[in-house]
């Protein structure tokens, strides 16, 4: 029986980005990386946007921001059906592998639509074959119905109205994203879509999916479109760590600041509760650079070992989302917001989010890079909202306020 020095479970970024910090901080091997995927390791974020509108099959584009390290063993299309943290071992199919350390970034797969036929005719997207199945049902469609306003909903509508589709989105918010982002946001990203020819139903949600293709909607409409994209959000796959013994909660693994769940054991990416060692509270993000950036981490972590000096995670989440042609940034710590501030520039906006006590939580911005890489230096530093929109940074910040462990 082969014992590797790391197994990781997961190919997405917080899979491959845990492998190459491990060999690069000197962990010792060998190490394997398990996915279900029968595909080599790629990009997601490009499924919902340039390959729906490119002709031809979609094809993977490699993870670039890290890359599997020579001499790791990469198994894929191997789904892990057991962990046995006490013996340190995974199951394999009818194979166990022992393990020293182990990193989990299993991620998260697409919530089902309730109320659908089991034989209706429903895409999601996340995988690589979604992504195909997608691309070749909208090459023979002519209407397209999107159900969810979240990012992936609206970049994939925005992608299928670009490719020619006549595209509907319904969602039970009364704008896109206006939950998340607020009412200016909201609005903008409408226009957005609008002036794709999208038609965005506001206030309305999927009673039921009769198939092959049959929608009825809380409004007591019915549509039949050729093609229909669920994107209702995703549910963590952490369970299978939690049936070993490990804390879970809501489906994601607890873990410490350092990522870590159990000795030897770390988490990372969708399934990753972790407690931020700059927010001071446990937070879940699901975004492709968080799933880098924890990645790192947990692989470092797991080079030096329980006894070793552990690195915390530090950085503040965020992502980006284009939509159509038009590109968002946004860093926050994700757990809500009081008040909103929003701030013009030429050719577009900033957004400066505050709590109760007017502490920065988060900054929303398009075409205005300056103002986001500031935002995230002022969010890690615990500044206020008013110090944002007078346009301090953090050097004028240092003066008995907490130091930004980012810069």
């Amino acid at each position: 029986m082969t014992t590797y020095g790391l197994l990781i479970t997961g190919s997405g970024p917080a899979g491959v980005s845990a492998a190459e910090a491990y060999a690069d901080a000197g962990g010792p091997g060998p190490v394997a990386l398990l996915t279900a995927d029968p595909h080599a390791p790629y990009e997601r974020p490009p499924l919902s946007k340039n390959a729906l509108t490119s002709p031809g099959d979609v094809e993977p584009t490699p993870i670039t921001e890290a890359t599997l390290p020579d001499g790791v063993d990469v198994r894929l299309g191997a789904t892990v059906t057991a962990v046995d943290l006490g013996a340190r071992t995974v199951q394999v199919g009818g194979e166990t592998l022992t393990f020293e350390r182990l990193v989990v970034a299993t991620g998260s797969t697409p919530l089902p639509l309730p109320g659908a036929e089991e034989d209706a005719e429903i895409h999601a997207l996340r995988s690589l074959q979604d992504g195909r199945d997608l691309a070749r049902a909208a090459q023979h469609a002519r209407t397209a119905l999107v159900i969810g306003s979240g990012f992936i909903g609206c970049e994939a509508a925005a992608s299928l109205a670009r490719s020619g589709l006549d595209v509907t989105l319904v969602t039970p918010e009364d704008a896109p994203q206006q939950e998340r982002l607020g009412s200016y946001a909201a609005q903008q990203i409408s226009s957005w879509l609008a002036d794709l020819g999208v038609d965005v139903r506001t206030g309305v949600e999927v009673t039921s999916v009769h198939a092959p293709r049959t929608v009825h909607l809380s409004d007591g409409h019915t549509l039949a479109p050729d093609l229909v994209l669920a994107a209702l959000g995703i549910a963590p796959q952490g369970d299978l760590l939690g049936d070993a013994g490990a804390l879970t909660y809501e489906g994601r693994v607890v873990a410490d600041e350092h990522l870590q769940a159990a000795p030897g054991v770390w988490v990372a990416g969708d399934i990753a509760r972790g407690l931020h060692a700059i927010a001071g509270r446990a937070l879940a993000v699901e975004h492709w650079g968080d799933a880098l950036a924890m990645g790192a981490v947990a692989g470092r972590n797991a080079a030096v070992g329980d006894d070793g000096e552990q690195e915390r995670w530090e950085e503040v989440p965020g992502f980006w989302s284009t939509i159509g042609e038009h590109t968002l940034q946004y860093a926050a710590w994700g757990d809500g917001y009081d008040r909103e501030e929003v701030v013009g520039r030429v050719g577009g906006f900033t957004i400066w989010y505050a709590d109760a006590a007017d502490t920065l939580v988060g900054v929303l911005t398009y075409n205005a890079d300056a103002d986001y890489e500031r935002g995230r230096r002022l969010i890690a530093a615990g500044a206020g909202i008013a110090e944002a929109m007078r346009g301090d940074d953090i050097p004028e910040l240092r003066g008995g306020r907490k130091t930004c462990n980012l810069c």
